[in-house]
């Protein structure tokens, strides 16, 4: 079992001398590297000369537990091409795939996960184009390490594009173009605000619990503010709170609009305090029923940061995100930018310049805002109760009868190869300090809303039919309520 291809690749194995014999121990050390992932399936593995040189043990020990590994499964062993890991037994984590009670494998699985856009939608010509026409015009210094808070080409790009459609008042100077997507930005703001003083961020309740996680490891104390059908309530706003994150437009996960007179609270609290705003409009260009509704920061552009990404609208894996933020806020950033050393890369910030100047970004959104709005209307139709929320954004909340009832709903989805999350399983509520929700007196646990956050958008087209009749069977079976 020669494998001239893997003969130069380095392995490491611990293989022990003790107890159970060489072999064996070299069985298991390769088995546990198949079963881990860590050797990927068509992995070429050293021939037995080269292995049993590097381990400084026999041929014949390595031959034979190559011949026992094939025998399992885990390894394949072709004349000529030597031994290879098999694709058969890879399954990553250690773990063997689910299997019902039948003993059968479930079908593929289907993404209805939150945040994620339909990736195979990604415009890969357009940004092939953009790229070579951005790369072809750029000149040699844009080479050089670029400014903290973005190439000038690129921040003009958004501030145009930012005032056009979604009616914030931008000056291209005021703009920073971040890599790590929306999570990167609010590190950064996180450690811009905390050098002005702001001890304490205000966040949505339910709201990411991520975004409550970078705040606080930037050293930030965080306290929730109510979510009901009028969206973030400011009443939840405290003596000590510096700031407060938002999502305005389409409230993340409940899909409320905030209510115009709350964000003239919001905007009003803001300049009286000399407080800061953070507005996440993470998928604001998404609206179905009539036209998004603006940007909250051009009620007090002085005091609101507003922040958008190339996540929703192109893919997450672009980690592009921009900044539109108050001139008392620029060098903080700039300063915490230049620490922290994200900035994107020239070459995707150029090519998204590019995209956006010559309306290649436009036209995928409108392609997108298309695609959603049929899939959500399509979802609601086959669901037996109301969706919760305004059509908008890539996902609509379907309210269950109680936590532990999501859950049982997000286990069986997964049994039945459906990828689902909800408000209590994705960790969307606050925490009281005792880790367990309270009510006014203290005195007793209070039951928050329990929903399946169902993101329609992610299924490629050819899943999306296959999507929809597992998830409306999983409701079927299981029910909304129990």
């Amino acid at each position: 079992m020669g494998n001239p291809g893997g003969a130069g690749l380095d392995l490491l194995l611990g293989v022990e001398r003790g107890r159970g014999g060489v072999g064996r121990s070299l069985e298991a050390a390769l088995r546990d590297a198949v079963r881990s992932g860590r050797l990927p399936a068509g992995t070429p593995l050293p021939g037995t000369r080269t292995l049993a040189a590097d381990l400084g043990i026999s041929r014949g020990t390595v031959v034979q537990a190559y011949t026992q590994l094939v025998a399992e499964g885990w390894l394949v062993g072709t004349p000529g091409s030597g031994t290879r890991v098999s694709a058969a037994p890879t399954v990553g984590g250690g773990d063997e795939p689910r299997r019902d009670a039948a003993g059968e494998r479930p079908p593929d699985l289907v993404d209805l996960r939150p945040g994620r856009p339909d990736l195979t939608s990604f415009p890969r010509t357009a940004w092939v184009a953009a790229v070579r026409r951005a790369l072809a015009a750029a000149g040699p210094e844009v080479w050089d390490y670029p400014p903290p808070l973005g190439l000038p080409a690129v921040r003009e790009a958004i501030a145009e594009y930012v005032a056009r459609a979604r009616g914030v008042r931008a000056d291209p100077r005021g703009v920073a173009v971040v890599g790590g997507g929306f999570a990167g930005g609010l590190a950064l703001l996180a450690r811009a605000l905390r050098t002005l003083g702001v001890r304490e961020v205000a966040t949505e309740d339910p709201g990411l619990g991520r975004h409550r996680e970078l705040l606080r490891a930037a050293g930030m104390a965080t306290v929730p503010l109510p979510v009901d059908a009028g969206g973030a309530d400011p009443g939840g706003l405290t003596a000590g709170t510096g700031a407060a994150l938002l999502t305005p437009a389409h409230q993340h996960p409940m899909g409320v609009v905030l209510a115009p007179e709350r964000r003239a609270a919001f905007a009003g609290w803001a300049r009286r305090r000399g407080a800061y705003l953070i507005e996440d409009d993470y998928d604001g260009e998404f609206r179905y029923d009539q036209q998004p509704v603006g940007a909250l920061q051009a009620l007090a552009p002085e005091r609101v940061v507003f922040a958008g990404s190339a996540s929703k609208t192109l893919a997450p894996g672009m980690r592009l995100a921009w900044l539109v933020v108050p001139p008392d806020l620029r060098e903080p950033l700039a300063l915490a930018a230049e620490e922290a050393g994200t900035g994107a890369p020239v070459a995707e910030q150029l090519a998204f310049a590019e995209l956006v100047g010559n309306g290649g970004y436009d036209r995928h959104i409108r392609r997108a805002r298309l695609a959603h709005r049929r899939r959500r209307a399509e979802l609601a139709r086959r669901l037996p109760v109301p969706l919760h929320g305004v059509p908008a954004g890539l996902h609509a909340l379907l309210p269950v009868g109680s936590a532990a009832h999501e859950r049982r709903l997000v286990e069986a989805g997964a049994s039945a190869g459906i990828r689902l999350h909800g408000l209590h399983t994705l960790g969307y509520w606050h925490d009281s300090p005792a880790g367990t929700p309270t009510g006014a007196s203290g005195a007793r646990p209070v039951e928050r809303p329990a929903a399946l956050v169902l993101g329609y958008a992610a299924p490629p087209p050819h899943a999306w039919r296959r999507a929809l009749d597992a998830l409306a069977k999983l409701v079927e079976v299981h029910g909304l309520t129990g």
